[in-house]
């Protein structure tokens, strides 16, 4: 064996090691799966005291209350959805494919589906839709609130959406650059 064959075995011993343990540590986002679920826990905790709480009163709100505890439900459900979304696509994204789910007739058609950019516009539109919720929560509420306070809770729901048009735009863009380059290489 000459000597320029041994350093390459041993770079090629310690590039197979250093891939190992870059491959592996996607488990390391296993416990943040985890602790979404312990989230998921909370928000669930969260909906069911909301509607012990105001429950009883129910029969003596007015319109505008009970439209608020209906948003703030709705508000809660939204959360959960996109901290289940997040959950299910992220693990299955950066972890491991869940083989359970995947034959199992109940599982939801998106999951498996979403890729990286799929999450970042399902994300950014589930963030648009809870800022919305609370804003107009905000503005059914307008007398406990200050004028500032409305143009600030505006503006930061205009930034979620600019900020969403704007992901939405890239991936287009990327998506289109992709599909110039497949028909520049079948050309050639």
């Amino acid at each position: 064996m000459s000597q320029d064959e041994q350093p390459r075995h041993r770079t090629n011993f310690l590039e197979a090691i250093i891939e190992w343990l870059i491959y592996t540590s996607r488990w390391l986002m296993a416990p943040v799966y985890l602790g979404l679920i312990v989230a998921l826990g909370i928000l669930i905790i969260t909906f069911f005291r909301e509607l012990y709480i105001q429950a009883p009163q129910v029969l003596s709100m007015d319109e505008t209350d009970i439209i608020l505890l209906v948003l703030t439900l709705v508000d809660l459900s939204l959360a959960g959805n996109l901290v289940l979304i997040i959950l299910f696509s992220g693990y299955e994204n950066f972890v491991s494919k869940m083989e359970m789910a995947h034959k199992d007739r109940d599982r939801p058609e998106w999951m498996g589906t979403i890729d990286f950019s799929g999450l970042k516009i399902k994300l950014i539109a589930s963030i648009v839709a809870i800022s919305g919720i609370h804003l107009l929560k905000v503005f059914m509420n307008l007398s406990n609130y200050t004028e500032q306070q409305l143009m600030w809770y505006t503006i930061i729901h205009v930034v979620f959406i600019f900020s969403g048009v704007c992901i939405a735009g890239m991936d287009w863009l990327e998506e289109k650059a992709h599909e110039t380059n497949a028909r520049y290489s079948k050309k050639h």
